[in-house]
C-alpha cells in the first residue's frame, strides 16, 4: 500500500482525537441554568418560531452571548427581559404579553378557526341544498334486484 494512502487514512481516522469537549454555556452552573431558562423564554429574531435555545443562527448565538454577559453583570431575569424588549420589541419574547399591539397574535388563530369552520358549514349546507331526491321507478328497482341476484353480470 502506498505511504500516501496510509497517511491519508491515519489523518482521516484521527479527527475524533483532536475534537475537544463541548464548551459549557457558562462557567457558573447557576448562571448556565439562568441562561437556559432565559433562552427558552426568548425568540430568535431571524428564525421561524424558534427559541434562542433551539436556534443555531449566528444572531441567536450573539443574543445568548449578550444574555450571558448581562447575567455576569448580576442583572436579574426581569431586567434582562426588559432590556431586550426595549431594544427589540415584544417580538423577542417567545410568549408576548397581551397588549393592544399583540392582540392579533393572541386572537388571530381563534378568528381563523372560526372563519374556517363557518366557511365549512356554509359550503356543506349549500352542497346539501343542491342534492335532490330522485325517485326510483319500479322498473329501475326490478333491474337493480335482478343485477344483484345475477351477481352483477351484464345481460
Amino acid at each position: 500500500m502506498n505511504i500516501h494512502w496510509i497517511l491519508l487514512i491515519v489523518l482521516f481516522l484521527s479527527g475524533p482525537v483532536w475534537a475537544g469537549e463541548a464548551r459549557p454555556l457558562a462557567d457558573d452552573p447557576v448562571a448556565e441554568q439562568r441562561l437556559k431558562h432565559l433562552a427558552v423564554e426568548l425568540r430568535c429574531l431571524v428564525c421561524q418560531n424558534q427559541t434562542l435555545a433551539d436556534s443555531n443562527a449566528p444572531l441567536a448565538e450573539d443574543l445568548r452571548r449578550e444574555v450571558r454577559e448581562m447575567i455576569a453583570k448580576n442583572m436579574n431575569d426581569q431586567e434582562i427581559i426588559e432590556f431586550l424588549t426595549a431594544r427589540y420589541g415584544d417580538f423577542v419574547l417567545y410568549r408576548p404579553p397581551l397588549k393592544a399591539t399583540t392582540t392579533l397574535l393572541w386572537v388571530g388563530p381563534f378568528v381563523l378557526v372560526i372563519v374556517g369552520a363557518t366557511a365549512l358549514v356554509v359550503t356543506l349546507r349549500r352542497r346539501a341544498a343542491k342534492v335532490v331526491d330522485v325517485p326510483v321507478t319500479e322498473d329501475e328497482h326490478r333491474r337493480v334486484e335482478q343485477l344483484l341476484a345475477d351477481g352483477g353480470k351484464r345481460s
